[in-house]
C-alpha cells in the first residue's frame, strides 16, 4: 500500500472511532438526562440502578408463595410461570427460556423436524433477521427466505404465491422496525389461512404480542390460537428483568425442553427473573390496553403541536398507533434532532423523545416513542407545549 493511501486508510480510521466516540457520549448523556427528569412519556426499568430494579421484588410475595423452595433447573417457580402464560394464551404448554432468540431458534428447528424442511420464510425487517447475527443459519440450520421487505406484515397473496416451498412462516406482532405495525385482523387470518394452504406451521413472534389485543379487538388466547407456537417477552412490555416463554401444543414444547437443554438454556436457578415476570404480567399486563389508548392521544398531539409549530414535514407512524409504540419522522439531520433532544432534557427535565434518532435518509430522522405509565399524566397541551419548546431549539440549532 503507498503511503498516500495508508494516510487515506488512517484517515478513515479515525473518523470513524471518532463517530463511535460521539455516539458513545451522546447516548451517555441522553441516558443521564432521562435519569434525571422530572417528566417523562415512559420510565423503562431497566435504565435504573440495581437498587430501583431489586425494589420490582417488593411486590413478588402478592403473586407466589416466598415461602415455598427455590427452583431447581425449570422446577417450582418456573414451572408456575410456564403454566400461567400457557393459561393466558390458550395453550397446552408453555417453556421458559433465558432468551427469546433462543426460544425461537428451538421452536423453528423443532418445527423444521417435523415438516421435513429447515425452510423458514419471514418478514425481511423480522428480528432474526436484523438483530441476532445469522443465527437461524449459523446456530440452527434453518434456511430464512424474505417473504417482503415492505413496512407491514405480509399479505395472504405474497404468502400463497411465494416462489420457493417453506415449512414454516413466522410473523412478527407487531412488526417493530416497520413501526410497530400490525394488519387488520382479517387480514391476519387470512395471512395464516395461506400458509395453511401450503402446509406450513405459523409461528409467531409475539415479543410485544401483550399490546395487541387493543388493535385486533380480540383477547390473547383467540390472538395466539391462530398460531401453532407463539414466543413471547416478559422485558419488552412487562418490565421483567428478562426471559421469554414458547407457548404451544404440549408435545411440542416437551421436545423443546430438550433443545433448550442443549442449548444451554436451562439454568440451575432462575427464581428472579421468574418472579419478576409474575410481577409484570400481574401490574403492567392488565394496564397494557390503557396505554395503548393513551398513546394515541399522544400520536394525535404530536402532530397537532408540529403543525402548529411550522415544521414542513412531520409524521407520526402508524398514524394511529397499533400499539403503545410507535415512529416519529422529522425532516431534519440525525445530529441535530439528537442534539434537540438531549438539550431539551437536561434543561427543562422534560423528556418528549426518549430514544435515539436513526437516519431514514439525507435530511431525514426517525425515533421510536413510548407511552407507559407515566405518559398516562400528559394532557395534550403538555405534549403541544413540548412539541413547540423541542422545535423552537431544533431551528435555533438549524440558523431558522
Amino acid at each position: 500500500m503507498s503511503d498516500a493511501a495508508q494516510q487515506t486508510q488512517d484517515g478513515q480510521e479515525r473518523e470513524q472511532v471518532s463517530d463511535e466516540e460521539r455516539r458513545a457520549q451522546r447516548r451517555a448523556r441522553r441516558i443521564a438526562a432521562c435519569r434525571g427528569a422530572d417528566r417523562a412519556l415512559a420510565r423503562l426499568g431497566f435504565l435504573g440502578t440495581l437498587r430501583e430494579r431489586l425494589a420490582l421484588l417488593d411486590a413478588a410475595s402478592d403473586v407466589y408463595d416466598l415461602d415455598e423452595t427455590s427452583d431447581i433447573y425449570g422446577d417450582g417457580i418456573v414451572e408456575a410461570l410456564e403454566k400461567k402464560v400457557a393459561g393466558l394464551l390458550g395453550t397446552e404448554a408453555a417453556a421458559f427460556f433465558p432468551t427469546g432468540t433462543m426460544a425461537q431458534q428451538v421452536a423453528l428447528r423443532c418445527w423444521a423436524g417435523r415438516t421435513g424442511s429447515p425452510a423458514v420464510a419471514l418478514h425481511g425487517l423480522a428480528h432474526p433477521e436484523l438483530q441476532e447475527r445469522n443465527a437461524f443459519s449459523q446456530v440452527s440450520g434453518l434456511r430464512p427466505l424474505r417473504i417482503t421487505s415492505e413496512p407491514r406484515l405480509p399479505t395472504a397473496d405474497e404468502v400463497r404465491d411465494f416462489d420457493e416451498p417453506f415449512g414454516a412462516l413466522m410473523l412478527e406482532l407487531p412488526l417493530r422496525d416497520a413501526g410497530f405495525v400490525l394488519p387488520p385482523w382479517e387480514e391476519l387470518v387470512a395471512v395464516v389461512e395461506a400458509a395453511r394452504e401450503r402446509d406450513a406451521v405459523v409461528h409467531f413472534d409475539g415479543a410485544r404480542l401483550w399490546e395487541s389485543t387493543v388493535h385486533f379487538g380480540r383477547p390473547l388466547e383467540e390472538i395466539a390460537g391462530l398460531a401453532d407456537s407463539v414466543y413471547v417477552s416478559f422485558y419488552k412490555s412487562l418490565e421483567s428483568y428478562g426471559g421469554a416463554a414458547l407457548a404451544g401444543p404440549k408435545t411440542l414444547i416437551e421436545e423443546a425442553k430438550a433443545w433448550r437443554h442443549r442449548y444451554g438454556g436451562t439454568v440451575f436457578q432462575q427464581f428472579p427473573t421468574a418472579l419478576s415476570a409474575l410481577v409484570g404480567l400481574e401490574r403492567e399486563l392488565p394496564r397494557l390496553p390503557e396505554y395503548v389508548a393513551h398513546a394515541r392521544v399522544v400520536a394525535d398531539a404530536l402532530r397537532e403541536g408540529f403543525a402548529a409549530a411550522g415544521v414542513p414535514w412531520a409524521r407520526v407512524y402508524p398514524e394511529v398507533p397499533h400499539t403503545h409504540d410507535f415512529q416519529v419522522w422529522l425532516p431534519y439531520d440525525v445530529d441535530a434532532v439528537s442534539e434537540a433532544a438531549i438539550r431539551q432534557t437536561e434543561e427543562t427535565r422534560t423528556v418528549l423523545f426518549a430514544n435515539s434518532w436513526d437516519e431514514k435518509g439525507p435530511g431525514l430522522a426517525a425515533t421510536e416513542v413510548y407511552v407507559r405509565a407515566s405518559g398516562l399524566e400528559w394532557t395534550p397541551d403538555d405534549v403541544k407545549s413540548a412539541v413547540a419548546d423541542f422545535v423552537s431549539r431544533l431551528t435555533a440549532a438549524d440558523g431558522g
